[in-house]
């Protein structure tokens, strides 16, 4: 504990007896005997008395009665009794807080105390006394030792800015220190800058949109002019705070990582890591082909290995930031494979993670070294490094094509061993390398065979079936096999049940007449014996694929696969941009956000890598380092009061407004697929699968009658509309209404954010009617009531129909969905860009603001076609510079289908025309504020690439409009 430590640091200042008798007192009538020592005359007595009181407060005794006579003891010029009485003085305040007001005077006198270490102490103590009531006291002080001429005081003094602004934010805010704090970075002392530093970062993550580092050129110099002289915790806030820098250009970019690169050698861990982050960043705007750039990857590997000879927890930390950094850039370690190998004595966690390092750096020029290290690895002991090893071999199969064949021979050697864990891992590895090259190693299959008996976990039983049923062709006794697998058919977990049914599927289909029995059998079983809704819905869905249509259950269960990625365990992207930007942090560990971990009302900023030097990204990415305060991005919702009215004074009582009702016949969710319903697929029928299928009786006949729980005719084709049929487009009748597209649901408040309260959703045009579909999640311990809902005003007046139906308390870890009805008759206010909607959600907790998109199709009007004279007219009256051209890439449909597409989102044709092998579509769409948009949309019969002029007397809604077609046309 800190006061135990403190204890024996202030041994050493004079005291020679041992300090562990304070500790051993069993007096009855202790606190008695303590206040009268307390009050004592004689100096040493006080400071044995005042050890005594810091001893039993270690051990958990409550002395706070003592808290008078301790404070009494501050009037002295003896540092060690000092800094006892102030670790009593810290402890106890929060406790005694009307007590804590006497030592104000002595913290005042402390600061002017000529010796710099008691100003420091008394500033030190100061920032750790959380207490209200004296915090506005301290401000004289604090304001003194900010600007003292010793910079151990003003170092103090920065973090206790900090501490200070943890307690009560406005009184730093308005005491003017926050501006204090920014000019010492301009400090001649490296301490001063680097504490200046690390309060003013600590402060920044409270107020994430604050902008109180404001980093420029000059300041930058500065804090690597003092990175050189700090001491190493120094540098690392230093580091981190560079990291936050977007540099102007290259050439700034390659100036500081000049700079930065001498860190790479320092003894700290730590340090190194800060700086490895600093350099992974900078390096995205250098030049590949400059030569600095070459230098930088060859400065970054040594560091990255001398950290793998630190104790196993160490090596841990720095093999999960490798990871990372390997797979931005493999090319920084792709010649240190050897330092990866795993050593006998390496800890199970340590081992796992090697593994997986080397996977990523294997090439063609390594992968022998590397299967034969992994093949030494399969026959050690430990069961889940072995078969994280096998794994490892099938995954390098898969990367490195050249070595697939080694890959697999290794595989059969270790089939040949038997051992029983590691047969199955092979087996599953090995299915995945047949998926990757197929028609290449088949001959194995009869190896596989063999160990058939031994396979008992799920993953191998179910890959093995779907070598058998991938296969079956190539396999004698197949129906034999697969036979063996259905006995116990309902003690099969649910992966080796599906997996089992859809090989005897794929058995019948390329052997028909041999095993109609079985796949009657396996259809019986999965559909009426069993309560899992997957496999059920499963075997439906082949029971009618194969009685109505054998020639489309082919295409659809035989249907080529595709090939698997070469890494398929890969961080995504933007993840992995994240996280190279939280190195040598906990995110880097767990390999996720801080987001998805770090909880309370701290505001997590997402970070991301700059875009590089002429890599052609958006301008708007590349222009982030130049962007002053004055260029930041609009805040999302101003303050509350001038712009969403009192949301806490709105109405909660329960809904009176009737809530616009959705027409079920264009209600999506609620459109039966299954067309005649469930009582179609529950009939009582039970004709028989006989006759002639499909032209092939031999497939038809014998596959016995159809079970109670199958729909009613399966011997017929559907009726149109009926059964699962029409998923495939089988019936052969009219198929669902299209309506529109409406996008997932996204995430728009987090639950960081939100005090607990996730928000996602989206928007979707039903029946007329604007619907904003919200899903309400609870990631906080305390149940959420009242919720409310207020929009601002917007560019096309949307607003609340209605109240936000939540009707019952939102428990922790509950998530409830809830569709609000939108009209369009709010207060209008032009927004930029123009479909933004900010959003206020109030709860019993708190109010909470967040902005969201919606696509412009959600105020197309149904009644938006226009007459074609009214259109030509329309068309010659709009300005031609009204006219805006734009190009909707990679769309593989032909005019027709387009056509049926965008009506299903009120975007009408009035008429199409063929030129020259081009079809011409002229268009119209009505938006709710009666702004009307005339489109021409040109086809070319071959070409993916549609050309797209919009006409609108509003010309500023055509882009907005354009990004509506791409989005249904791809969609």
């Amino acid at each position: 504990m800190e006061w135990a430590s403190q204890l024996c640091e202030n041994r050493g200042l004079g005291s020679k007896m041992t300090d562990s008798k304070y500790f051993t007192t069993t007096k009855k009538g202790e606190i008695f005997e303590l206040k009268a020592e307390l009050n004592s005359d004689k100096k040493e007595k006080k400071k044995e008395a005042v050890k005594k009181v810091i001893a039993s407060m270690t051990v958990g005794k409550d002395v706070s009665a003592l808290f008078p006579d301790v404070v009494n003891c501050m009037q002295t010029d003896n540092l060690e009794l000092k800094k006892l009485v102030y670790l009593y003085l810290m402890n106890y305040a929060k406790s005694q807080p009307d007590m804590a007001i006497m030592a104000v005077n002595t913290f005042v006198k402390d600061c002017e105390d000529p010796n710099p270490l008691i100003r420091a102490l008394a500033v030190r103590t100061m920032g750790c006394i959380r207490v209200d009531k004296i915090t506005e006291y301290l401000c004289e002080p604090l304001r003194k030792c900010l600007k003292d001429e010793d910079p151990y005081v003003r170092k103090t003094a920065a973090v206790c800015v900090a501490k200070l602004h943890d307690i009560n934010a406005q009184l730093v805010e308005d005491q003017g220190f926050l501006d204090t704090l920014k000019d010492l970075i301009s400090d001649s002392n490296p301490m001063v800058v680097a504490n200046a530093v690390a309060a003013l970062s600590e402060i920044a993550e409270s107020h994430p949109n604050s902008n109180l580092l404001d980093l420029n050129p000059q300041t930058i110099n500065k804090l690597l002019t003092a990175l050189n002289e700090c001491t190493e915790w120094g540098q690392i806030f230093i580091l981190d705070c560079l990291a936050n820098y977007m540099p102007r250009d290259d050439r700034e970019s390659q100036s500081i990582c000049e700079r930065v690169t001498p860190r790479l050698s320092h003894a700290n861990s730590a340090v190194v890591l800060s700086a490895v982050k600093v350099l992974m960043k900078f390096m995205e705007m250098l030049p590949k082909d400059l030569d600095y750039y070459g230098t930088l990857l060859k400065k970054l590997a040594p560091p990255l290995v001398t950290l793998l000879s630190a104790e196993p927890e160490l090596q841990y930390v720095a093999l999960r930031n490798i990871n990372l950094i390997v797979q931005k850039r493999p090319e920084i370690l792709k010649h240190e494979m050897k330092v990866f190998f795993v050593k006998y004595n390496d800890p199970i966690y340590v081992k796992l993670e090697k593994l997986d390092i080397m996977i990523r750096l294997a090439s063609q020029a390594n992968i022998a070294q590397v299967l034969a290290e992994l093949k030494e690895y399969a026959t050690e002991v430990d069961v889940d490094f072995v078969r994280k090893a096998v794994r490892a071999i099938g995954r390098c199969a898969i990367k490195v094509e050249q070595s697939a064949e080694r890959c697999v021979s290794t595989l059969l050697d270790l089939i040949q061993t038997k051992v029983n864990y590691v047969v199955q891992e092979a087996i599953v590895v090995i299915k995945d390398i047949f998926r990757k090259y197929p028609n290449k190693y088949e001959s194995v299959i009869a190896t596989l065979c063999e160990n058939l008996d031994s396979l008992d976990e799920p993953e191998a039983r179910a890959a093995m079936i779907w070598i058998v049923g991938e296969y079956a062709e190539r396999i004698d006794n197949a129906d034999e096999l697969l036979e063996s697998f259905l006995e116990g058919f309902h003690d099969e977990s649910t992966q080796v049940q599906l997996q089992l049914l859809t090989a005897i599927v794929k058995l019948f289909l390329k052997k028909p007449t041999e095993t109609q029995e079985l796949v009657q059998q396996v259809l019986s079983l999965a559909t009426q014996d069993s309560d899992n809704p997957d496999l059920r819905d499963r075997g439906y869905i082949y029971w009618r694929l194969l009685s109505t249509d054998p020639v489309a259950a082919k295409e659809v269960v035989l249907a080529e696969k595709p090939l698997i990625s070469e890494e398929t365990d890969l961080i995504e992207p933007t993840l992995l941009e994240e996280l190279i930007c939280h190195i040598g942090t906990l995110a880097s560990v767990y390999h996720k956000p801080p987001s998805a971990f770090v909880e309370g009302s701290r505001g997590v900023q997402h970070k991301r890598i700059p875009a590089r030097a002429g890599s052609g990204e958006s301008a708007e990415s590349s222009d982030v380092g130049q962007s002053g305060p004055s260029e930041a991005p609009p805040a999302v919702i101003p303050s509350q009061g001038d712009l969403l009215g009192d949301l806490l004074n709105l109405d909660l009582a329960p809904p009176t407004a009737t809530v616009p009702s959705v027409q079920p016949s264009m209600q999506m969710g609620a459109m039966d697929l299954l067309g005649g319903g469930l009582d179609s697929l529950m009939g009582d029928d039970s004709d028989t699968l006989g006759g002639d299928i499909g032209g092939s009786p031999s497939m038809g006949a014998g596959l016995g009658a159809a079970p109670a729980a199958m729909p009613a005719s399966l011997g017929a084709a559907p009726a149109v509309g009926g059964g699962l049929g029409d998923l495939f487009d089988l019936g052969g009748g009219v198929g669902m209404p299209t309506g529109s597209y409406v996008a997932p649901k996204t995430v728009w408040l987090l639950a960081m954010k939100g005090k607990g309260l996730e928000i996602s959703g989206t928007f979707a045009r039903r029946g007329g009617i604007i619907q904003m579909d919200l899903s309400l999640t609870n990631k906080a311990m305390s149940v959420m009531t009242d919720f409310a809902i207020q929009f601002n005003r917007n560019s096309f007046g949307l607003a609340p129909a209605g109240p936000l139906q939540v009707l019952t308390p939102l428990s922790p870890n509950q998530t409830i969905d809830v569709s609000l009805p939108l009209s369009t008759s709010g207060p209008v206010m032009k927004m930029e860009p123009l479909n933004n909607l900010q959003v206020a959600v109030k709860n019993n907790i708190d109010v909470f603001y967040f902005s969201c998109q919606y696509p412009l199709s959600l105020l197309f009007v149904e009644d938006g076609k226009m007459d074609r004279q009214v259109f030509l007219a329309t068309w010659k009256d709009i300005p031609n510079e009204n006219e805006a051209h734009f190009q909707i890439k990679d769309i593989h449909l032909n005019s027709d289908v387009a056509s049926n597409k965008l009506q299903g989102s009120n975007i009408f044709t009035i008429a199409k025309r063929t030129v020259e092998g081009q079809d011409m579509l002229y268009q119209s769409v009505k938006l709710t504020n009666g702004i009307w948009v005339l489109a021409e949309m040109r086809i070319q019969t071959g070409n993916p690439n549609y050309t797209l002029s919009i006409r609108c007397r509003a010309p500023e809604v055509c882009q907005f409009v354009y990004l509506c077609y791409e989005l249904v046309l791809k969609n």
